[in-house]
């Protein structure tokens, strides 16, 4: 009889025993977490350090003075305590580390989703600022060879010049086509808004020179005429199935670990219940 009860006790603790393939597939997912936001953090702290490209954003951007270097520090932080507490809490078994997991990444999924349809809601606020991010760029274009990379990066990238269109490099000293400015660049546009020759080898620095004396369809022989704001709303019209599905992967990829979580901090109380 006592034999029959310890087995059918023994098949009972067996049937409500932690998941393995749960614990260690969360442990995993929680890895690549911490790695992220060790490299977030890592970032932030490296351009909050170095007063680069991320920390001069600040003085170019309509945000109250707000440093963008700081989202990095601090995106990167929370991933890597979250990432740290899920590793920690799968490994353990530990029931308040699961759930501190769970809740917060259940909280920052609800942000993101806020963050979305603000998005949408006020795309216009978010295009006044894309411009006019843009614009005070050019303006600064040569008083930092960050931000002087970053412009270039873009017009290179998106075949555009100036925020809506050439005649944006108005806005910068160097390039305006004032009478008294005495310039080189005069009338002129940097080399990232050239139309690129592939039968050039080395780049040609000086292709934007005075190009903007010419009539509007001259210009189109040797530069971008369209504007970085349009082309880059043509360009997430183009990729939306893409940059959406990111968006949808990322989503569900936080319900995922919530789920994950869920279910081993059930697993870990009916094992304790039936200890």
């Amino acid at each position: 009889m006592n034999s029959v009860s310890s087995r059918k006790q023994h098949q009972l603790f067996k049937a409500v025993e932690v998941s393995c393939c749960v614990k260690y597939f969360l442990f995993g997912f929680n890895i690549i977490f911490w790695l992220l936001g060790a490299a977030f953090l890592g970032i932030g702290l490296w351009a909050w350090t170095e007063k680069g490209v991320l920390s001069n954003m600040a003085s170019i951007t309509d945000l109250g003075g707000f440093d963008p270097v700081w989202l990095f520090i601090v995106v990167g932080g929370v991933m890597f305590i979250l990432g740290f507490a899920g590793c920690i809490g799968a490994l353990r078994e530990n029931t308040l580390l699961l759930k501190f997991f769970s809740v917060f990444l259940g909280l920052i999924f609800f942000l993101e989703l806020t963050a979305g349809i603000l998005t949408f809601v006020f795309k216009d606020w978010i295009k006044d600022q894309l411009n006019f991010f843009i614009n005070n760029n050019v303006k600064a274009y040569r008083d930092d060879i960050d931000l002087q990379n970053l412009i270039d990066f873009t017009q290179e990238y998106w075949s555009c010049c100036g925020a809506h269109g050439p005649n944006d490099w108005n806005l910068n000293i160097y390039f305006n086509c004032t009478e008294f400015n005495p310039s080189r660049e005069r009338c002129g546009v940097p080399f990232s808004c050239c139309v690129k020759d592939p039968a050039e080898d080395v780049l040609n620095t000086q292709c934007g020179y005075d190009v903007r004396l010419q009539g509007e369809l001259d210009q189109q022989k040797y530069i971008h005429t369209k504007g970085c704001v349009g082309q880059f709303e043509r360009w997430l019209q183009d990729n939306l199935i893409i940059v959406a599905g990111v968006f949808v992967g990322i989503a569900l990829l936080q319900i995922f670990g919530i789920c994950l979580a869920q279910n081993l901090v059930s697993d870990v109380k009916a094992v304790k219940a039936n200890w």
